[in-house]
């Protein structure tokens, strides 16, 4: 079994000593093991823990909130590899749809030395959409909620989705009335979700609706086009007026 003294982990991982003998201090990792001449070691189970850690606190958590998930009994080192893996693959798709932005700004550039300005307020919108609509504040809380509802069921919301999305278009597609009772259920199941991913705040929603309703590159990832979407918001209109 390998072994490490602080100084030498902080080396291999970039950490500083600082930062553990901080974790040490409040409880969220110690060494496990001492060398023969008493000097504290950590061992591969507290690397182990360590990119936990590290994972979790990449995604924002505070230490606090690390203590509580590695203190339960159903946390496990893959959970904790899922949900670090789930937020890099979104960041990931916003980056590659800045990567295409990008990449024909670059070829207008090569190939006349300037590029358009359509493209290039397209590259723009490209990278300030998310700080565009959703304040610091609601990113926070939109973290956080993210957090509360757990990575499990995050994927189960985002896999039913398009199903819904598909349901609702095959609805609005044969003209049936937003406000007929086969729709209102779908509209009743489409405010659900919004409202488990915004955990119900007006603000974050109105936000969301901003987003969608002025970004087409928004709309078209999700699939959604301002035609459904003026059918869903007539839809879920009537649904809040039946409450």
């Amino acid at each position: 079994m390998r072994s490490w003294k602080v100084g030498e982990l902080a080396r291999q991982t970039g950490l500083t000593v600082r930062t553990l003998h901080h974790y040490d201090q409040v409880g969220l990792l110690s060494p496990s093991g001492r060398s023969e001449a008493g000097y504290r070691l950590y061992g591969e189970e507290d690397v182990a823990r360590l990119q936990q850690i590290v994972s979790l606190r990449q995604l924002g958590w505070s230490l606090d909130e690390i203590r509580e998930c590695l203190a339960r009994p159903d946390s496990s080192p893959r959970q904790v590899v899922r949900m670090h893996l789930e937020r890099l693959r979104e960041q990931i798709d916003h980056q590659q749809q800045l990567i295409r932005r990008l990449e024909a700004v670059e070829e207008q550039l090569r190939s006349s030395g300037r590029a358009s300005v359509d493209e290039l307020i397209q590259t723009i919108e490209a990278i300030t959409m998310f700080e565009k609509y959703y304040t610091p504040e609601q990113l926070e809380q939109l973290a956080e909620r993210r957090h509360q509802v757990g990575e499990e069921r995050i994927r189960e919301v985002e896999a039913e989705w398009p199903e819904l999305i598909a349901r609702v278009r095959a609805e609005m597609d044969r003209g049936t009335d937003p406000a007929s009772e086969t729709v209102q259920a779908l509209a009743r199941r489409w405010m659900a979700l919004v409202a488990e991913f915004t955990g119900g705040d007006p603000g974050i929603e109105r936000s969301v609706s901003n987003l969608y309703r002025e970004e087409p590159a928004a709309r078209e990832h999700v699939g959604i086009d301002p035609e459904l979407f003026a059918y869903v918001g007539r839809a879920t209109a009537a649904a809040r007026q039946s409450e």
